[in-house]
């Protein structure tokens, strides 16, 4: 190995600069907004709330779509800037978009269960949504673990859907090509709700961390070559806000989540009950779109991909994403040629 003092202290030299740089960037630069997509507040139960976002023109569908994101992450991700919102593209492509808002569940929420949110607030707002257009059925949506909610759900209520899309959503938990996969398996569950009742998202974010270690270096590492440019550091702290919005998780919910999901993998088996009924995957018989990430860390395709042999529905179709987990929401080609993709496929089903 070659020592070159000179190279060194030039390299210190030029990162020394760029911190400086950096740090008058940084000073130039306000609280960064993210959600920016004019929205209001048609519904709200308890800390639970949807948003119909507002559209200069009259949409393509008349039929509405509704949106839900994961509980462990805010739904901002999908409108994290105007240039990389999957919302606002999704808007432009012609549809009405209403989006879940599962708010922030406090320690006196630590007894909300899975019914609560599937039969209660999700299924509340469906209605409310059909009820104020005058509609029997709308599209739905689901991200993540709010794309496995809304499996459940149109499982149980198939006749009050028009279709359903879900992103990089988990269905089959036997596969253990992910530490996620494998550590859930065997966390003491009841351990945690018992002593900690509802559970911080800040645990839940540190396990998520573990997923891919070098990531959280290579990022900061990678900062610094933009620290003078305003534009790529406000991106980065935009992000990084969205990051760090983490709401808690109601006990109760997760205790079944974790347990019926990925511990005993009941959805898929066919074996698993909301509310005392039993959730028959047949039983969701209405056109769906099953979009997954190729390069999911989190989500692995064996994960996505059972589902489409366990469902009812006649009218289905996947979409590869070529990218990782959260590149589906915010990349460039998640706004050029994903969102169109969706759009178009809704409208057609419209």
């Amino acid at each position: 190995m070659n020592w070159n003092p000179v190279g060194m202290m030039e390299e210190l030299t030029s990162t020394t600069q760029k911190l400086a740089n950096g740090y008058e960037t940084l000073q130039s630069i306000e609280d960064v907004q993210v959600a920016t997509t004019p929205k209001e507040l048609v519904w709200q139960s308890d800390y639970v709330k949807m948003y119909h976002y507002k559209r200069d023109t009259p949409p393509k569908c008349t039929t509405p779509v509704l949106i839900s994101f994961a509980m462990l992450n805010r739904h901002d991700v999908l409108d994290l800037q105007p240039d990389r919102s999957l919302v606002k593209k999704l808007l432009d492509e012609g549809l009405d978009i209403y989006i879940m808002d599962w708010g922030y569940p406090t320690k006196a929420d630590r007894y909300v269960t899975m019914e609560d949110y599937i039969d209660g607030f999700m299924n509340d707002a469906v209605d409310f949504v059909r009820k104020s257009n005058k509609v029997d059925k709308i599209h739905k949506m689901g991200i993540c673990q709010g794309g496995t909610f809304s499996m459940i759900y149109a499982s149980l209520y198939p006749e009050k859907l028009k279709s359903l899309t879900t992103y990089v959503a988990p269905y089959d938990f036997s596969t253990n090509s992910c530490m996620l996969y494998q550590w859930t398996k065997f966390i003491d569950v009841d351990a945690m709700v018992d002593s900690v009742g509802t559970i911080p998202g800040e645990m839940i974010d540190s396990a998520f961390g573990y997923l891919k270690p070098s990531m959280n270096i290579s990022k900061y590492l990678g900062v610094i070559d933009s620290l003078e440019d305003k534009d790529k550091l406000e991106n980065f702290l935009r992000m990084e806000k969205w990051k760090g919005d983490l709401p808690s998780i109601p006990g109760e919910m997760y205790r079944k989540y974790i347990k019926d999901l990925f511990r005993d993998n009941k959805l898929i088996k066919g074996e698993m009950t909301l509310g005392g009924r039993k959730i028959d995957l047949k039983n969701m018989t209405v056109p769906f779109l099953n979009v997954y990430a190729t390069d999911d860390n989190i989500i692995p395709n064996e994960s996505t991909l059972p589902v489409m042999e366990a469902i009812g529905s006649k009218d289905t179709k996947t979409y590869p994403f070529p990218g990782g987990h959260i590149g589906v929401f915010v990349g460039g080609k998640s706004q050029k040629e994903l969102a169109p993709a969706v759009a178009k496929w809704v409208i057609e089903r419209c």
